[in-house]
C-alpha cells in the first residue's frame, strides 16, 4: 500500500544523520537500493533528499563531499545544485525547509519514499520537527555594518544579544551568526522552538569511533585535494565567487582560499583544515546526540539498519 493510501496517518520520512565523513550519503543510497531489489513495505521506491547547507549550491562539488552521479547509483536526489553561490541573497534554513517540504511532497505523491540525509542538524530539525521560524525579514544596512566585522565580533555581540542561541550555533559561520544577529536585533532573544511535525519519521544514525572518524576525514580530505578541490575553488573565485563569499562557505572553501591568496602555506593549510573539520564533526555529533530520537548503528550492521527500516514501513 502506498503512503497515499494510507488515510489518515502521516507520511513516513526515513532520516539519516552523522558526522562528516561517516557514510551517510552511500548508506542513503544502500536504503534506497533495497527498495529496488524488492518492494519494502509495500512501497515502490525511494528517493533522497539533500540536507547540507554547502551542497544546495551550485559548483561546491569537491569541497562540500557532494555525491556523484555515478555514486548516486540511478537514485532520484533532490535540493542539490539548486541556488547561485554569487547570489547576494543568504540561503537560510527556512529556504530549506521550504523546499523540503515540497520535495516531500512531491515524493510522497508518487507513491515513493523520501530519505532525508545530511549533516547540517538545524536544517535536519526544521524538517523532522517542523519547526516555526522567525518571520524576520533581511535588514539590508545592519547587514551591511555586520559584513564589516570580525567573526569573533559577531560572537560576541550574539553573545550579548542572545546567550542561548551563541551557545548552539558555528561560532564559524558568519552566514549565521549573522542571521542569529538579525534576528535577536529585531525581536530579541530567539523564541522557543515550536513545532507540529507532518512526518512520521525514522532517524538512523551512522555510529563511529573517534579513532576511525579521524582516520576518514584525513583519507577523504587527501583523496579529495587529489581529485581537485583546490582547483574547484580557484575556479570558483575565477567564475565570480568573492574570496569573501568563498570564506562565508568555511572549512575547506575557506582555508583553500586562504592559501590560493598567499595567506598560508600548502603545508598549514592541509594540517589546520584537517583539524577544522574534524571540529566540525564533533559539533555535529554534539547536536545529533542531543535528539534521543534517533537510533544509531555503525556501518557494519547494514542487515540490522535495513531490519529498521523494514519494520518502519510496515
Amino acid at each position: 500500500m502506498s503512503v497515499r493510501a494510507k488515510k489518515n496517518s502521516k507520511p513516513k520520512l526515513i532520516v539519516v544523520v552523522g558526522p562528516t565523513a561517516s557514510g551517510k550519503s552511500g548508506l542513503a543510497v544502500d536504503i534506497a537500493h533495497d527498495f529496488k531489489k524488492r518492494a519494502v513495505g509495500g512501497y515502490a521506491d525511494a528517493e533522497i533528499i539533500s540536507a547540507d547547507s554547502r551542497q544546495i549550491y551550485r559548483g561546491l562539488n569537491i569541497g562540500s563531499g557532494k555525491i556523484t552521479h555515478k555514486e548516486m547509483m540511478g537514485i532520484p536526489h533532490h535540493l542539490l545544485d539548486v541556488y547561485n553561490p554569487n547570489a547576494r541573497q543568504v540561503f537560510t534554513v527556512a529556504d530549506f525547509k521550504r523546499l523540503a517540504h515540497a520535495a516531500i511532497a512531491d515524493i510522497v505523491a508518487r507513491g515513493n519514499v523520501p530519505i532525508l540525509v545530511g549533516g547540517t542538524g538545524f536544517y535536519i530539525q526544521a524538517v523532522v520537527d517542523n519547526i516555526e521560524l522567525p518571520d524576520v525579514p533581511p535588514n539590508k544596512n545592519l547587514r551591511v555594518k555586520l559584513e564589516t566585522w570580525s567573526t569573533a565580533k559577531l560572537l560576541k555581540t550574539l553573545e550579548k544579544l542572545d546567550a542561548k542561541r551563541a551557545r548552539g550555533i558555528d561560532a564559524h559561520n558568519r552566514p549565521r551568526l549573522i542571521r542569529a544577529i538579525e534576528i535577536a536585533t529585531a525581536i530579541g532573544a530567539v523564541p522557543a522552538v515550536k513545532s507540529k511535525p507532518l512526518y512520521d519519521v525514522l532517524q538512523i544514525g551512522i555510529a563511529t569511533d573517534e579513532k576511525k572518524l579521524r582516520k576518514n576525514i584525513r583519507d577523504r580530505l587527501l583523496a579529495r585535494m587529489k581529485k581537485g578541490m583546490v582547483r574547484e575553488v580557484r575556479t570558483l573565485h575565477a567564475g565570480g565567487v568573492s574570496w569573501k563569499r568563498l570564506h562565508d562557505f568555511g572549512l575547506e572553501y575557506r582555508n583553500i582560499a586562504a592559501f590560493l591568496r598567499g595567506n598560508i602555506s600548502r603545508t598549514d593549510m592541509l594540517a589546520e583544515l584537517e583539524q577544522d573539520i574534524w571540529h566540525y564533526a564533533k559539533r555535529q555529533m554534539t547536536w545529533f546526540k542531543k535528539d534521543a530520537r534517533i537510533a544509531w548503528f555503525p556501518l557494519s550492521k547494514k542487515s540490522a539498519i535495513k531490519k529498521a527500516v523494514q519494520e518502519f514501513l510496515r
